[in-house]
């Protein structure tokens, strides 16, 4: 990661993912250094070779302590922007649910960034005015059949989000919730592959009848975790194609 500044870098969770990848692309074409972290090695240190050298590859597991403390350990006082794009979906009606499921859903899509984030904060807070940018899903603002414990464990980061964007306001840190609906990808395959008739219903509720694209959660992602976002904080925003309208 030659020739760029000091704390000028973001952590990109999830980063080897297709919006994780989409917003590291951004993120590295703005001129800014880039750990792509993602619980699959292999997949992060292929997505940093694509994109230069201003990109690391950052194995990261947030089902555990341990993995969690290493990335820390590696980034902070580097970066001045946290992306949480991680996540897990499991989805199942819920008499059908496991709560072995529930249990891995709230630790990877809340408790662990919250882990990560407490870690990170205190040098954060240092930086020049950090932004942090979580991912969540607007089937945790608009309700979701099939996805109960999964729209549990992402609302969870609205009351977080907006409870730590009043803490660390003082800071000139800024902590905003990017709230995507169906994105073309991996994810909306996995579903498709075990529920079909779920997605086949839910797209058909999309105001702008079509599934988004990683690039347009992206681009609002990156925007937010830019210089240019100074006075937007503790905002919940739905990038869906209408599924929520406020």
């Amino acid at each position: 990661m030659g020739g760029v500044g000091a704390g000028s870098g973001a952590l990109v969770t999830g980063g080897a993912g297709d919006i994780g990848r989409a917003v590291a692309r951004r993120l590295v074409n703005a001129g800014r250094p880039v750990w792509v972290a993602d619980v699959d090695a292999e997949a992060a240190r292929e997505c940093a070779a694509r994109l230069g050298p201003a990109a690391a590859a950052l194995e990261l597991d947030l089902a555990r302590a341990d993995s969690i403390e290493a990335a820390a350990g590696e980034v902070a006082g580097r970066i001045s922007a946290l992306v949480h794009c991680a996540g897990v979906a499991i989805v199942d009606p819920f008499l059908d649910s496991e709560i072995s499921d529930w249990d891995l859903m709230f630790q990877v899509n809340l408790r662990g960034p919250m882990q990560l984030t407490q870690r990170l904060l205190p040098a954060l807070q240092e930086a020049d005015a950090a932004r942090l940018v979580f991912v969540a899903s607007d089937g945790a603002r608009a309700g979701a059949s099939g996805e109960t414990a999964y729209a549990a464990s992402k609302s969870g980061l609205f009351g977080f989000a907006k409870s730590l964007a009043r803490e660390v306001a003082r800071h000139r840190v800024t902590v905003n919730v990017v709230c995507p609906g169906p994105i073309d990808g991996h994810m909306v395959a996995h579903t498709m592959a075990r529920h079909p008739e779920t997605l086949t219903a839910l797209a058909k509720a999309i105001p702008l009848k079509r599934l988004g694209h990683p690039d347009e959660v992206a681009s609002l992602i990156a925007w937010l975790a830019s210089p240019e976002a100074s006075y937007i904080t503790g905002q919940l925003i739905s990038v869906s194609g209408g599924i929520t309208m406020q």
